[in-house]
Protein backbone atom coordinates (compact mmCIF):
# COMPACT_ATOMS: atom_id res chain seq x y z
CA UNK A 1 0.00 0.00 0.00
CA UNK A 2 0.71 3.51 -0.92
CA UNK A 3 2.37 5.37 1.90
CA UNK A 4 0.32 8.98 2.41
CA UNK A 5 3.25 11.53 3.45
CA UNK A 6 0.64 14.12 3.43
CA UNK A 7 -1.96 12.49 5.38
CA UNK A 8 0.90 11.73 8.01
CA UNK A 9 1.56 14.90 8.47
CA UNK A 10 -1.58 16.37 8.59
CA UNK A 11 -1.94 14.81 11.57
CA UNK A 12 1.72 15.86 12.99
CA UNK A 13 1.01 19.76 11.97
CA UNK A 14 -1.45 21.05 14.62
CA UNK A 15 1.87 19.80 17.26
CA UNK A 16 4.60 20.05 14.69
CA UNK A 17 6.13 23.32 16.08
CA UNK A 18 5.84 22.85 19.61
CA UNK A 19 7.18 19.30 19.05
CA UNK A 20 10.73 20.36 17.36
CA UNK A 21 10.89 23.41 19.58
CA UNK A 22 14.64 22.89 20.71
CA UNK A 23 16.04 22.36 17.03
CA UNK A 24 17.57 25.49 16.49
CA UNK A 25 17.59 26.08 12.64
CA UNK A 26 19.23 29.61 12.68
CA UNK A 27 22.15 27.91 14.38
CA UNK A 28 21.66 25.05 11.89
CA UNK A 29 21.05 27.01 8.60
CA UNK A 30 23.99 29.16 9.67
CA UNK A 31 26.32 26.03 9.22
CA UNK A 32 24.77 24.63 6.38
CA UNK A 33 25.23 27.65 4.34
CA UNK A 34 28.89 28.20 5.59
CA UNK A 35 29.89 25.15 4.29
CA UNK A 36 27.74 25.85 0.83
CA UNK A 37 30.00 29.06 0.77
CA UNK A 38 32.68 26.95 0.04
CA UNK A 39 30.89 25.62 -2.81
CA UNK A 40 30.10 28.66 -4.31
CA UNK A 41 27.14 29.46 -3.21
CA UNK A 42 25.61 32.75 -4.30
CA UNK A 43 22.68 34.89 -2.42
CA UNK A 44 20.02 34.95 -3.98
CA UNK A 45 16.68 32.83 -4.05
CA UNK A 46 15.75 29.62 -2.41
CA UNK A 47 13.52 27.05 -2.66
CA UNK A 48 12.67 25.26 0.33
CA UNK A 49 11.37 21.83 -0.32
CA UNK A 50 9.52 19.87 2.12
CA UNK A 51 9.13 23.42 3.84
CA UNK A 52 6.68 22.34 6.28
CA UNK A 53 5.53 24.95 9.02
CA UNK A 54 8.12 27.17 7.65
CA UNK A 55 10.75 26.81 10.34
CA UNK A 56 13.73 27.70 7.95
CA UNK A 57 11.89 30.63 6.40
CA UNK A 58 12.68 33.39 8.95
CA UNK A 59 16.51 32.79 9.64
CA UNK A 60 17.05 32.90 5.57
CA UNK A 61 15.40 35.81 4.69
CA UNK A 62 17.28 37.45 7.96
CA UNK A 63 20.26 36.60 6.13
CA UNK A 64 18.84 38.41 3.00
CA UNK A 65 17.33 35.01 1.23
CA UNK A 66 14.03 35.30 -0.81
CA UNK A 67 12.61 32.63 -0.18
CA UNK A 68 9.84 30.08 -1.84
CA UNK A 69 8.69 27.05 -0.27
CA UNK A 70 6.85 24.06 -1.30
CA UNK A 71 5.25 21.28 0.57
CA UNK A 72 3.03 17.65 -0.01
CA UNK A 73 0.84 18.35 3.06
CA UNK A 74 -1.68 20.81 2.81
CA UNK A 75 -1.92 20.75 6.84
CA UNK A 76 1.79 21.68 7.19
CA UNK A 77 1.04 25.03 4.30
CA UNK A 78 -2.04 26.04 6.67
CA UNK A 79 0.62 26.00 9.59
CA UNK A 80 2.91 28.53 7.76
CA UNK A 81 0.13 30.16 6.13
CA UNK A 82 -0.72 31.08 9.50
CA UNK A 83 2.98 32.56 10.49
CA UNK A 84 3.60 33.93 7.41
CA UNK A 85 0.60 34.99 5.43
CA UNK A 86 1.43 36.45 1.41
CA UNK A 87 5.08 36.90 2.50
CA UNK A 88 6.65 33.50 1.34
CA UNK A 89 5.26 31.98 -1.65
CA UNK A 90 3.62 28.75 -1.03
CA UNK A 91 2.79 25.80 -3.13
CA UNK A 92 1.39 22.41 -2.60
CA UNK A 93 3.73 19.81 -4.42
CA UNK A 94 4.66 16.32 -4.18
CA UNK A 95 8.28 15.72 -4.11
CA UNK A 96 8.54 13.26 -6.63
CA UNK A 97 6.53 15.41 -8.87
CA UNK A 98 7.94 18.89 -8.86
CA UNK A 99 7.72 21.40 -11.17
CA UNK A 100 9.54 24.33 -12.37
CA UNK A 101 8.41 26.99 -9.67
CA UNK A 102 11.13 29.50 -10.87
CA UNK A 103 15.04 30.18 -10.93
CA UNK A 104 16.94 29.42 -7.35
CA UNK A 105 20.48 29.95 -6.49
CA UNK A 106 19.67 27.20 -3.32
CA UNK A 107 17.75 24.36 -2.88
CA UNK A 108 17.22 22.91 0.60
CA UNK A 109 15.37 19.81 1.51
CA UNK A 110 16.02 19.34 4.98
CA UNK A 111 14.28 17.42 8.08
CA UNK A 112 14.51 13.84 6.69
CA UNK A 113 12.42 15.10 3.39
CA UNK A 114 14.51 12.55 1.14
CA UNK A 115 14.07 9.84 3.73
CA UNK A 116 10.01 9.99 2.78
CA UNK A 117 10.98 8.80 -0.77
CA UNK A 118 10.65 5.36 -0.09
CA UNK A 119 9.42 3.91 -3.64
CA UNK A 120 11.89 2.52 -6.38
CA UNK A 121 12.98 5.30 -8.44
CA UNK A 122 11.56 8.21 -6.33
CA UNK A 123 15.39 9.87 -5.70
CA UNK A 124 15.72 10.44 -9.48
CA UNK A 125 12.33 11.73 -10.17
CA UNK A 126 12.57 14.09 -7.07
CA UNK A 127 16.25 15.02 -8.20
CA UNK A 128 15.18 15.62 -11.91
CA UNK A 129 12.26 18.46 -10.59
CA UNK A 130 14.77 19.79 -8.05
CA UNK A 131 17.90 20.26 -11.05
CA UNK A 132 15.05 22.00 -13.06
CA UNK A 133 14.67 24.93 -10.49
CA UNK A 134 18.39 25.28 -10.21
CA UNK A 135 19.59 28.38 -11.28
CA UNK A 136 23.12 27.97 -13.07
CA UNK A 137 25.89 27.34 -10.59
CA UNK A 138 22.91 26.94 -8.14
CA UNK A 139 22.99 24.40 -5.12
CA UNK A 140 20.74 22.16 -4.02
CA UNK A 141 21.83 21.05 -0.12
CA UNK A 142 19.19 18.83 1.42
CA UNK A 143 19.78 15.98 4.62
CA UNK A 144 19.30 12.31 4.89
CA UNK A 145 19.21 10.27 8.07
CA UNK A 146 21.91 7.46 8.73
CA UNK A 147 21.61 3.53 9.79
CA UNK A 148 22.25 4.58 13.31
CA UNK A 149 19.52 7.13 13.83
CA UNK A 150 17.32 4.55 12.20
CA UNK A 151 18.54 1.80 14.81
CA UNK A 152 17.80 4.51 17.22
CA UNK A 153 14.39 5.97 16.78
CA UNK A 154 12.93 2.97 14.36
CA UNK A 155 14.23 -0.38 16.17
CA UNK A 156 11.08 -1.99 18.23
CA UNK A 157 9.99 0.26 21.36
CA UNK A 158 9.99 3.93 22.74
CA UNK A 159 12.88 6.15 20.89
CA UNK A 160 13.98 8.19 23.40
CA UNK A 161 15.97 10.43 20.94
CA UNK A 162 12.75 10.92 19.33
CA UNK A 163 9.96 11.40 21.93
CA UNK A 164 9.52 14.75 24.11
CA UNK A 165 7.23 14.88 26.75
CA UNK A 166 3.60 14.37 25.96
CA UNK A 167 4.36 12.57 22.56
CA UNK A 168 5.60 9.09 22.11
CA UNK A 169 7.71 8.22 18.89
CA UNK A 170 7.50 4.58 18.88
CA UNK A 171 9.88 2.27 16.57
CA UNK A 172 8.00 -0.58 14.13
CA UNK A 173 11.25 -2.65 13.03
CA UNK A 174 12.68 -5.57 14.25
CA UNK A 175 16.21 -4.67 13.24
CA UNK A 176 17.74 -2.05 10.80
CA UNK A 177 19.80 -2.53 7.41
CA UNK A 178 21.13 -0.48 5.06
CA UNK A 179 18.65 0.10 2.40
CA UNK A 180 15.89 -0.92 4.10
CA UNK A 181 12.48 1.00 5.31
CA UNK A 182 11.26 1.55 8.19
CA UNK A 183 8.30 2.56 10.27
CA UNK A 184 7.70 4.26 13.54
CA UNK A 185 4.36 5.47 15.49
CA UNK A 186 3.68 8.64 16.88
CA UNK A 187 1.08 9.20 19.27
CA UNK A 188 0.05 11.68 22.34
CA UNK A 189 -1.70 14.67 23.57
CA UNK A 190 -3.27 16.67 21.20
CA UNK A 191 -2.26 14.82 17.55
CA UNK A 192 -4.06 12.01 15.63
CA UNK A 193 -2.11 8.44 16.12
CA UNK A 194 -0.21 7.80 12.64
CA UNK A 195 2.27 6.06 11.28
CA UNK A 196 5.94 7.75 10.03
CA UNK A 197 7.35 5.68 6.99
CA UNK A 198 11.13 6.09 5.84
CA UNK A 199 13.46 4.66 3.64
CA UNK A 200 17.66 4.62 4.57
CA UNK A 201 19.34 5.70 1.46
CA UNK A 202 23.20 4.80 0.89
CA UNK A 203 25.22 7.11 0.05
CA UNK A 204 26.33 5.25 -3.11
CA UNK A 205 22.61 5.27 -3.94
CA UNK A 206 22.11 9.08 -3.89
CA UNK A 207 24.92 9.44 -5.91
CA UNK A 208 23.69 7.43 -8.58
CA UNK A 209 20.29 9.19 -8.24
CA UNK A 210 21.89 12.43 -8.44
CA UNK A 211 23.64 11.32 -11.52
CA UNK A 212 21.07 10.20 -13.36
CA UNK A 213 19.28 13.52 -12.73
CA UNK A 214 22.01 15.43 -14.25
CA UNK A 215 23.48 16.58 -10.30
CA UNK A 216 26.95 15.99 -9.28
CA UNK A 217 27.78 15.38 -5.67
CA UNK A 218 30.18 17.84 -4.57
CA UNK A 219 30.08 16.80 -0.37
CA UNK A 220 28.92 14.63 1.95
CA UNK A 221 29.05 15.25 5.28
CA UNK A 222 28.30 13.87 8.65
CA UNK A 223 26.02 16.09 11.01
CA UNK A 224 26.18 15.82 14.54
CA UNK A 225 25.18 18.00 17.65
CA UNK A 226 28.14 18.80 20.26
CA UNK A 227 27.71 20.64 23.44
CA UNK A 228 24.98 22.49 21.29
CA UNK A 229 26.46 22.81 18.42
CA UNK A 230 26.03 21.39 15.47
CA UNK A 231 29.01 19.93 13.94
CA UNK A 232 29.87 18.53 10.29
CA UNK A 233 32.25 16.24 9.70
CA UNK A 234 34.42 15.12 6.21
CA UNK A 235 34.43 12.33 6.37
CA UNK A 236 31.15 10.96 7.95
CA UNK A 237 30.68 7.94 9.61
CA UNK A 238 27.31 6.48 9.50
CA UNK A 239 27.85 4.17 12.92
CA UNK A 240 28.54 7.78 14.74
CA UNK A 241 26.54 10.53 13.49
CA UNK A 242 22.78 10.86 12.83
CA UNK A 243 22.60 12.30 9.68
CA UNK A 244 24.48 13.27 6.46
CA UNK A 245 24.17 16.17 4.47
CA UNK A 246 24.71 16.37 0.99
CA UNK A 247 25.79 19.51 -1.59
CA UNK A 248 25.25 19.06 -5.09
CA UNK A 249 25.55 21.05 -8.09
CA UNK A 250 24.58 21.18 -12.23
CA UNK A 251 27.51 18.72 -13.52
Amino acid sequence: MAYDVAGAYGAFAPIYDEFNEMNDHDMWLGVLLAEAERHGLREGRVLDVGCGTGKAFQPMQRRGWSVHGCDVSPGMLEQARQKFGDAVPLDQVDLRELPRLGEFELVIALNDVVNYLTEDGDLERAFAGVRANLAPQGLFVFDANTLSLFAESFAKGDAELMSRGRWSWTGLAEGVQPGGTYEARLSGDGVETHIHRERHHPVAEVKAALGAAGLECLAVLGQSEVDGRVVLTDPPDEAREPKLIYIAGCS
